[in-house]
């Protein structure tokens, strides 16, 4: 019975020494391409978790420690990713509040300006190119090398009588 057995527990080729040779350096083989996955993992990025899946452990307590320290470190780079993120958010508020106050005093100086204008028009001689201002506004020109318009001088156009 035994006999039979052994026979019949490795099938066909049970007795055949080269395919166990075989099977054994396959083995043997992919051990110690395993092991040399391993040691270039850990050489290369010890703080991958590819490491912790690939690893070995003794106990099952290694393998805890193990996810633990990964697990803590994964934390501290989340939250420092966090604190990062509410630093940006605050400054870019504080640059919004900046912008909409420079805005509203601009809308201010505008308004003053435009008040002064409208006031001033009535003073400027008839016969003065600025006593129209949307002509002065269409003349005008804006100048990008010096940074300011250039609007037109002023002339006052006398007429005479015969």
């Amino acid at each position: 019975l035994q006999m039979l057995e052994r026979q019949v527990v490795g099938g066909e080729q049970a007795k055949n020494k080269d395919l166990k040779e075989k099977h054994k350096r396959r083995k043997k083989y992919a051990d110690e391409r395993r092991m040399q996955l391993v040691t270039a993992l850990q050489q290369s990025n010890e703080d991958s978790s590819d490491w912790v899946l690939l690893n070995v452990y003794d106990s099952i307590q290694e393998e805890v420690r193990a996810k633990s320290k990964l697990l803590e470190k994964m934390q501290k780079k989340l939250r420092a990713a966090e604190t990062e993120i509410k630093d940006l958010q605050s400054e870019f508020e504080l640059e919004k509040i900046d912008y909409l106050s420079t805005i509203r005093r601009l809308e201010r100086d505008l308004m003053l300006f435009q008040q002064l204008l409208d006031q001033v028009q009535s003073l400027v001689r008839r016969d003065c190119n600025y006593s129209n201002l949307e002509k002065i506004k269409r003349e005008s020109v804006w100048d990008e090398e010096i940074g300011c318009w250039k609007i037109p001088e002023p002339v006052i156009q006398k007429t005479r009588l015969p």
